[in-house]
């Protein structure tokens, strides 16, 4: 990509289980993507400021504990907040199917349940930016 599309990559709450995330992160990198990755038990106000802070296209986490609504709520208010409605938001993870549609209607364009192929990830993004 001649000006790779920015993405910062988080795991919020108290889940230590990070190996998705990293997975996600290195597969975005070798699709040319410049990636941010924050690391384990990020809040989401810490998110929502280091996405300001690095000027982000791209805001994603991950979330296996079940807590996505709870987090996904709180984060979207906080990037509303802070100017960022305009870029891509994702979550991936144990997204229930039922839950999927309510976190697109909170600002989550990319809903990416566990197992979703990295290309289709990197396709969306682009799809959605490019």
């Amino acid at each position: 990509m001649k000006n790779a599309i920015k993405v910062l990559m988080a795991k919020p709450g108290l889940d230590g289980h990070d190996v998705g995330a990293k997975v996600v992160v290195q597969g975005l990198k070798a699709s040319g993507f410049e990636v941010v990755y924050l690391g384990l038990r990020q809040t989401p106000e810490r998110i929502a400021e280091a996405a300001k802070e690095h000027n982000v296209d791209v805001i994603g986490i991950s979330v296996l504990s079940g807590a996505h609504m709870t987090i996904c709520g709180r984060l979207g208010e906080l990037l509303t907040a802070n100017g960022l409605k305009d870029k891509f938001w994702m979550v991936g993870g144990n997204i229930p199917l039922n839950d999927r549609d309510k976190l697109r209607d909170l600002g989550f364009d990319g809903v990416f349940p566990t197992g979703t192929p990295l290309d289709e990830i990197s396709e969306r993004i682009k799809e959605k930016l490019l």
